[in-house]
């Protein structure tokens, strides 16, 4: 519960800030510039390869977990950096959740959860489809049980783009194998394949599906997928001199294994810090 309560104070304020800025007067001679600047920011920070360092944390509530039917909290900080060596656009991403996870019928465990870290290999001018491929590791740094693998894992992972006028629509896929850590815990054989679809309009606000389905190997037939259907909306805006975005979607998980939650209620809020040069 206070997870959701600081999670809505915080939709809140960003709800507030982004109105205020779209009431600005229509007169102004900058709203002009300002949109062109806020659409360019926008498709830029949904481009996974750009040159934009982001600093995202996503709050994802999903309802109706495990057998007693409780709601399972996963903050996640995914900071992106971007490098560029040579022709190459060299782009690390890490997840970090931070876990609340329903025990039993009222208890609870909160903390860290597994660290996964990706870097990609990308072509610094790509053409009409951007790409780029590379390694994918996760680390057993979960604080508890519940909240982790128990397991190192890698394999690869790859990314595809396009940004056709005021789309930015693409796909992520990764596969991971485990091959080190506790003994007695289920290894690791999954897939994560997250699709994103942008439609952007204006004063930087866009409409938005980007779920991540899931696949897990090692589970039986009827416990293997879970895959989410749903979306939203987006939002690119500046408070002071500081660009932001932020994102509110709802899934509905039309496959998913026994126990799992049907509904996940996501608000992600990012950090978007420009190099001085736009990402393709």
């Amino acid at each position: 519960m206070k997870c959701f309560m600081s999670t809505l104070f915080c939709a809140v304020l960003v709800a507030r800030t982004v109105f205020a800025q779209d009431a600005a007067p229509a007169g102004d001679a900058s709203g002009a510039a300002g949109d062109s600047d806020h659409s360019d920011l926008a498709k830029q920070s949904q481009n996974p390869l750009s040159s934009l360092i982001s600093v995202p944390y996503a709050s994802d509530f999903n309802f109706n977990s495990g057998p007693d039917n409780r709601t399972q909290y996963v903050g996640t900080f995914k900071p992106v950096y971007p490098v560029t060596v040579g022709n190459w656009n060299l782009v690390s991403r890490a997840i970090l959740p931070l876990i609340n996870q329903p025990v039993g019928s009222s208890d609870e465990e909160f903390g860290l959860g597994d660290l996964n870290y990706s870097l990609f290999f990308s072509p610094a001018d790509p053409g009409k489809w951007i790409w780029g491929v590379g390694p994918t590791v996760t680390l057993p740094t979960a604080t508890d049980d519940v909240l982790g693998s128990g397991k190192f894992s890698a394999g690869p992972t790859a990314i595809a783009l396009s940004m056709p006028g005021q789309w930015v629509i693409g796909g992520l896929v990764s596969q991971q194998w485990s091959f080190a850590g506790e003994g007695g815990r289920e290894d690791v054989n999954s897939m994560a394949f997250q699709y994103f679809v942008n439609y952007n309009l204006k004063k930087g606000w866009s409409i938005k599906s980007t779920p991540t389905i899931l696949a897990n190997w090692e589970a039986s037939s009827s416990d293997t997928w879970t895959v989410p259907f749903g979306g939203g909306v987006g939002k690119v805006f500046k408070i002071k001199k500081q660009p932001f975005s932020a994102a509110l979607q709802l899934f509905y998980n039309v496959e998913r294994p026994d126990d799992a939650a049907d509904w996940d209620l996501q608000f992600t809020l990012t950090a978007l810090f420009p190099k001085g040069k736009k990402g393709k």
